[in-house]
C-alpha cells in the first residue's frame, strides 16, 4: 500500500506541475498530457482497486480507450468514428457546427468521468488521487480559455463519455459480485478437469466463469478465434498430455536464473502490478511517449490496444470454461511429486489456452501494424517495484517471452501457450481491420 500511496502522490505533484505552468495557448501537447496523466492515474488504480482482475482491467482499458479516441475524434481532420464498427457502439453526439471546442477541455472531461464510473469502488487514497487530478488537469486546461469554450468542451466531453458508459452497461460485465468468483459453481468431475489450486475459501469456486458470454468489442463474439482442443487428458507416461506435464516440472526443477527473472518479469499478479493488460498498456505509453505521438496517434494506439486486449480476455475466458482443463500443480501433485511447488501462484481459473498468451500475441499483432514488426523497444513497467528494465527486438518477440514465461512459472502447459499465443494473433486482427483513419 505504501508503494500505491507514493506512485498516487507522484501523480498528484504532475498534475499540480502542470496546473503552475504560465497561462498561454493550449496546445496538442496539452491534449496528449491529459491522456497520459489519466492512464498513469489508471495504470495505479487497477493495482489496488477490489475486482480487479485481469479481465475486468482489460474491459476498463479498452473502454477507456474508446473514450479518448471519440472524444479527440470529433476535433481531427483525420479520425474517424468507431461507431458502426465496434459492437452496438450507436453514433455518438457531434460536436456543435461552427462552434469553438478546446481539445485538452474534451478529453479530459471524457476521460475524468469514465475514470470516475470505471473506478468508483476503489478506495479512499484512490477518491482523493481523482479528485486532485481532476482539479489539477481542469486547472490547466482552462487556462486562457474563453468561458464559454470551456463550458461547451466540457459539456461535450462529458456527453461522449455518458454515451460510452452507458454502452458499457449492456456488456454484461458491468458488474462483478464477489470480487468475481461465484457464490455457486458446480465443477466438472474427473481428474482432466480444473479443480481449486488454491486454500483461499473465496477461490474454491472459479474466477468469472462467464465472462467469455460478454459482448466483445472487434471480434464478432468470444468463440469467434476458436483454437484445436488440448492433448488428449491422459494418465499414461506415453501420452502427449503426460509428456506435456513432465515438460513443466522439469523445467521449474531446472530453472535457470534468467528464466526465473523472465517469469517474475511477466507474471504480473493482480493487486500487486497494474495487470497482464495494463502492462501491455504501460509498454504502449513509453512507446508513444518516446515517439513523441499526438494526439491522434496516442487516441488510436491506446484504444485499439485496449479493444484487442478486452476481446482477447473475452475470446481467452470462452476457451477456458469450454475445455476447463486441469492446472498442471494438480495434475503434478496428484501424478509425478505431491510436494511440487512452482515458482509462481496459480490463478484461480481452467488452465486452457494460456491468458498472458492469447493478450499478448493479440497486443504484439496490434503493436506491431501501428509501429512496425521489427520495432525494437526497453520495458520498463517494473523498474519502481525494483525489477531492471528489459530489451525486445520486436513485439512479437516480447508476447512470445510473455507467453514462454507461463511455462517457467508452473502455471501452464506448452499447448497452451502456443496455441493461445495463435488465437491472440487472429484476435488481434480483428482490431487490426477497424478503420481508424479517413482515406487520402
Amino acid at each position: 500500500m505504501r508503494a500505491f500511496t507514493q506512485a498516487l502522490a507522484t501523480m498528484i505533484v504532475v498534475a499540480c506541475a502542470l496546473a503552475w505552468q504560465p497561462a498561454r495557448a493550449q496546445t496538442d501537447g496539452d491534449a496528449v498530457e491529459v491522456v497520459q496523466t489519466w492512464y498513469r492515474l489508471t495504470l495505479e488504480l487497477v493495482r489496488h482497486t477490489p475486482t480487479y482482475s485481469p479481465p475486468v482491467a482489460s474491459r476498463a482499458f479498452a473502454y477507456l480507450g474508446v473514450t479518448a479516441y471519440e472524444a479527440a475524434a470529433g476535433g481531427s481532420d483525420d479520425l474517424v468514428s468507431f461507431a458502426g464498427q465496434l459492437n452496438a457502439l450507436s453514433p455518438l453526439p457531434e460536436r456543435q457546427e461552427g462552434q469553438d471546442y478546446a481539445d485538452a477541455a474534451v478529453v479530459h472531461a471524457a476521460m475524468a468521468k469514465a475514470v470516475r464510473e470505471l473506478f468508483g469502488n476503489t478506495g479512499p487514497t484512490g477518491q482523493r488521487a481523482m479528485d486532485a487530478i481532476e482539479r489539477r488537469l481542469g486547472e490547466r486546461v482552462s487556462e486562457g480559455l474563453d468561458a464559454e469554450v470551456l463550458a461547451r468542451s466540457t459539456a461535450h466531453g462529458e456527453t461522449i463519455a455518458a454515451h460510452i458508459l452507458e454502452w458499457s452497461q449492456s456488456d454484461r460485465g458491468a458488474v462483478v459480485e464477489n470480487m468475481g468468483f461465484p457464490h455457486v459453481h458446480e465443477l466438472t468431475a474427473g481428474g482432466a478437469h480444473w479443480t481449486p489450486t488454491s486454500l483461499i475459501a473465496q477461490q474454491q469456486k472459479p474466477l468469472l466463469p462467464d465472462w467469455g458470454n460478454n459482448r466483445t468489442f472487434a471480434m464478432p463474439n468470444g468463440a469467434s478465434c476458436d483454437l484445436p482442443p488440448p492433448p488428449a487428458y491422459s494418465e499414461e507416461e506415453d501420452s502427449e498430455f503426460y509428456r506435456e506435464a513432465r515438460e513443466v516440472y522439469d523445467t521449474v526443477k531446472d530453472l535457470t536464473p534468467e528464466q526465473r527473472a523472465i517469469a517474475r518479469f511477466w507474471s504480473d499478479d493482480p493487486m500487486l502490478s497494474p495487470t497482464p493488460p495494463g502492462h501491455w498498456i504501460s509498454i504502449a505509453m513509453k512507446v508513444l511517449e518516446e515517439e513523441g505521438a499526438d494526439l491522434d496517434r496516442s487516441v488510436e494506439a491506446l484504444s485499439l490496444l485496449g479493444v484487442t486486449l478486452a476481446d482477447s480476455f473475452i475470446g481467452c475466458w470462452e476457451a477456458k470454461y469450454r475445455f476447463d482443463l486441469v492446472r498442471p500443480i494438480t495434475y503434478i501433485r496428484r501424478l509425478m511429486d505431491p510436494k511440487w511447488e512452482p515458482p509462481l501462484n496459480t490463478p484461480p481459473f481452467p488452465e486452457y489456452p494460456s491468458g498472458h498468451s492469447t493478450q499478448s500475441g493479440a497486443a504484439a499483432v496490434v503493436l506491431a501494424k501501428l509501429f512496425g514488426e521489427t520495432f525494437a523497444f526497453e520495458d520498463d513497467t517494473h523498474v519502481d517495484d525494483g525489477l531492471p528494465a528489459r530489451s525486445y527486438a520486436s513485439f512479437h518477440a516480447a508476447a512470445e517471452e510473455a507467453a514462454m514465461s507461463r511455462l517457467y512459472g508452473g502455471i501452464h502447459f506448452r499447448a497452451a501457450i502456443e496455441r493461445g499465443l495463435e488465437q491472440g494473433h487472429c484476435i488481434g486482427d480483428h482490431a487490426n481491420a477497424l478503420r481508424t483513419r479517413r482515406q487520402p
